[in-house]
């Protein structure tokens, strides 16, 4: 891992061991930002202020090893990423303005990547994760997840029936709590229907009703203005003025004045022929408005009879939409909704008895995952209980505690009783410490001193981890209030942790330093009023020096390197 700007680090490259690897340093030497790098690559939040002062960003750069089928290697390349010989680059850029960018493989890609990545490649442990832990609700899902398959597998069918319980109750309790209005609503439908049925509006009627309502209103001046035409074209036999002419007589009269001479000039004889086609055309139209006018007729029961039903349609309209078009649309959507309100009986029905069934089967599952929670407290207890023993606690004995609370009114009947249920079951869990025999067993953070609290959390943190299928554990600074002897158990435990992992523990104390395979020590130097701290791995000599100052605050101390010497030597025995 390379670091530059973050920080107090300026510039540093990282190399963790594939066996047990250590972080040491002063407080304040920058031990806390080689965590944070970590988190960066892992898709941590940035934070523009981790950006050291004076610089504009800061970036961090890892390369992770991964065997070709590991679902992060998978996992990378389907979103882009190239594997170098089965070498993953990832990085982190903060910009001092506030942007973050990440890259993985050679590839821009959103943050978003790097966390689902992580969660196939390392576990982080901190004092943070100890204290949530120590709450109950923290511990359910912690011992789901040592249990594993035997717990995930019916937990999360359970949890698709508990959501689709809650979907199904929403709507029950929906079509029961409205069933007032929609017995209102359906009523009003189907009376307005029922209006709109008995009128039987047709498509355009209102339009066409409009249009003969106008022509019978005005019946005689229509008659009387084409009978007028009508007479103007052909003549009107009971006409008085004889110096009247008709205009069909005057178009025929012209035609045949040019046919006179239209042999002397073709372009008369096309005048003819147009004027012929005119006295055509005037007949034809003399003849439709003769027929116009027969039936033409003042009718007055037939216009009472439109504007009657003109107003039964207007009356629709005022209700149901602008027009009568609009009037046959909702009623057409009127009828579907009808047909949907008095469908929610058989809904009702239907969403009851898929309730029934929703509960039984959540029942039955509760009852599986609640056996398999107690295989699991059983195994954990007994395996967080030898830890103890390793880190001299021999007598500290730690259970879980399965308990379950009785719901008379809406519980699911498991084993015979009515229990409340939740999306994680029926079960509450809570881990309980023995701290020595004759002790009754009590919650973890009042059942233990301080020194005792973080044996306890490392010894559950471990179990914990031999849980996670991750290839990296990142312990930072679970050991605090550990000293002397336990400090040694610690440092053996974790030792024998790397054995089959890599394990990187940031920690104060030497004795667990001692059991590292690599040691990297954060140093500081103040040069004016800038502070850069560098990453450096120590040989065989500069560990001794920096356990010497560990242990006696004095790195050239003889009584601290004599005593640094044995604890490099018990380590290596151990190993």
């Amino acid at each position: 891992m390379r670091i530059r700007c973050l920080g107090v680090i300026e510039d540093a490259a990282v190399e963790l061991s594939p066996g047990f690897t250590v972080v040491t340093g002063e407080t304040g030497a920058g031990k806390t930002m080689v965590v944070t790098s970590l988190g960066l690559l892992l898709g941590g939040k940035a934070d523009p202020a981790l950006v050291r002062s004076g610089a504009d960003r800061a970036v961090v750069e890892g390369r992770i090893v991964l065997p070709p089928d590991h679902p992060a290697a998978r996992r990378a390349e389907d979103a882009g990423a190239e594997l170098d010989d089965g070498e993953l680059l990832v990085s982190r850029t903060i910009v001092a303005e506030g942007r973050s960018r990440a890259h993985v493989g050679g590839r821009s890609a959103p943050v978003g990547l790097l966390a689902e990545l992580s969660e196939d490649l390392i576990a982080v442990h901190g004092q943070t994760d100890q204290q949530r832990l120590l709450q109950p609700a923290r511990q359910r899902g912690a011992l789901d997840r040592f249990a594993g398959a035997a717990v995930a597998r019916p937990l999360a069918r359970y949890a698709a029936a508990y959501r689709r319980l809650r979907e199904v109750a929403a709507e029950l309790a929906e079509l029961t709590e409205r069933a007032r209005e929609r017995v209102q609503e359906a009523d009003m439908l189907r009376f307005g229907l029922e209006e709109v049925a008995a009128a039987e509006p047709q498509p355009g009627e209102d339009v066409a009703l409009a249009a003969e309502a106008e022509r019978l209103g005005h019946a005689d001046a229509l008659r009387t203005a084409a009978s007028g035409a009508h007479a103007l074209l052909v003549g009107d036999p009971a006409a008085t003025d004889p110096e009247l002419t008709e205009a069909v007589t005057l178009v025929g009269q012209a035609r045949r004045a040019l046919e006179a001479v239209a042999g002397h000039d073709p372009k008369l004889a096309g005048f003819a022929e147009r004027l012929g086609e005119v006295g055509y055309l005037l007949s034809d139209v003399a003849t439709d408005l003769a027929g116009y006018v027969d039936g033409v007729e003042a009718d007055p029961l037939r216009l009472a009879a439109v504007e009657e039903r003109r107003a039964v349609l207007a009356g629709l309209s005022r209700k149901y939409g602008e027009n009568t078009d609009e009037v046959i649309a909702w009623a057409e959507r009127a009828a579907a909704r009808l047909a949907e309100l008095e469908g929610d009986d058989d809904r009702i029905g239907a969403l009851g008895a898929e309730r029934d069934g929703l509960r039984a089967e959540l029942a039955s599952l509760a009852e599986e995952v609640s056996r398999a929670r107690a295989e699991a407290a059983e195994r954990f207890g007994a395996a967080v209980t030898e830890e103890l023993r390793e880190l001299a606690m021999p007598h500290a004995r730690v259970s879980v505690a399965l308990t379950q609370t009785e719901d008379p009114d809406d519980g699911l009947e498991v084993g015979g009783r009515l229990l409340a249920f939740g999306p994680a079951g029926v079960d509450e869990v809570e881990l309980l410490l023995a701290p020595h025999p004759g002790a009754p067993p009590r919650p973890i953070a009042k059942g233990a001193s301080g020194g005792e609290l973080s044996r306890v959390m490392l010894a559950v943190e471990v179990v914990f981890a031999g849980a996670d299928p991750v290839p990296t554990y990142l312990f930072d600074e679970v050991d605090a209030g550990v000293g002397g002897k336990a400090a040694v158990e610690v440092g053996r435990r974790l030792a024998r942790l790397a054995r089959t992992s890599q394990v990187v523990v940031v920690t104060h104390l030497p004795q667990v330093a001692a059991f590292a395979d690599r040691h990297l020590v954060v140093r500081k130097s103040v040069d004016g009023t800038v502070t850069s701290s560098g990453v450096v791995a120590l040989d065989e000599a500069e560990r001794v020096s920096e356990l010497s100052r560990m242990l006696a605050g004095l790195e050239d101390s003889e009584l601290g390197r004599a005593h640094a010497e044995e604890l490099l030597r018990t380590a290596r025995a151990d190993a």
